[in-house]
């Protein structure tokens, strides 16, 4: 198998998405004992430009989708794609990392479980918890709140939309059965020394 430089599958990333492959560099890095290096690439994209390169690396190397992170830098939501390629070959990993930063007044992005379906999990979770409008998302349920979690509230947000201090409550506050055992148990009692043998002297207080 003829693999691909990082040099190279930015190369290949920037004829399938042109200008919407908006930045890119390389980073590495080696670790353990015998000091394997390992590549790390990074991509900023365009919204549009997600899918044909995603569609790329598929071409390249089956990629292995870890989780699909977020940060939230104020007026925007950045969603970056963590990909693996030739993922379980020694010496051969490369690390994809692709960025696409959505302006909060449009957060959308298509759907890519047709590409990858693994990606539905991570998909759902930013739908509910970042306020992400997953475009053509086979599966919109909610994943980890509840049905009756308040419309418009998202937990991983960093403005007005985040959870207000009036939904933040303190366990030990809520007058809730058996939350006294999530109290610091006391400590616990200190061993009795053992019994001096007979005929030794006992030591010095």
């Amino acid at each position: 198998m003829n693999r691909l430089t990082p040099p190279q599958i930015i190369d290949e990333l920037k004829a399938a998405t042109g200008d919407g492959l908006l930045e890119s560099r390389i980073t590495e890095w080696s670790e353990g004992l015998k000091g394997l290096t390992s590549h790390h690439i990074w991509v900023h994209v365009s919204r549009e430009a997600l899918r044909p390169a995603i569609q790329q690396i598929i071409r390249i190397h089956v990629p292995h989708l870890s989780v699909i992170a977020f940060g939230d830098t104020g007026s925007q939501v950045d969603l970056i794609y963590h990909l693996c390629i030739y993922w379980g070959i020694p010496k051969e990993e490369i690390l994809i990392s692709l960025t696409v930063s959505l302006d909060k007044t449009d957060l959308r992005i298509p759907t890519i479980t047709d590409l990858i379906p693994g990606a539905l999990t991570s998909e759902r979770e930013k739908q509910e918890m970042l306020g992400i409008d997953i475009v053509d998302i086979p599966d919109d349920r909610r994943l980890f709140l509840p049905e009756d979690f308040p419309p418009g509230v998202f937990p991983w947000r960093k403005d007005e939309t985040g959870v207000p201090d009036g939904m933040v409550k303190n366990l030990w506050a809520t007058g809730r059965d058996g939350v006294a055992t999530c109290a610091i148990p006391p400590e616990p009692p200190k061993p009795e020394p053992p019994p001096a043998a007979a005929g030794s002297t006992p030591p010095a207080p």
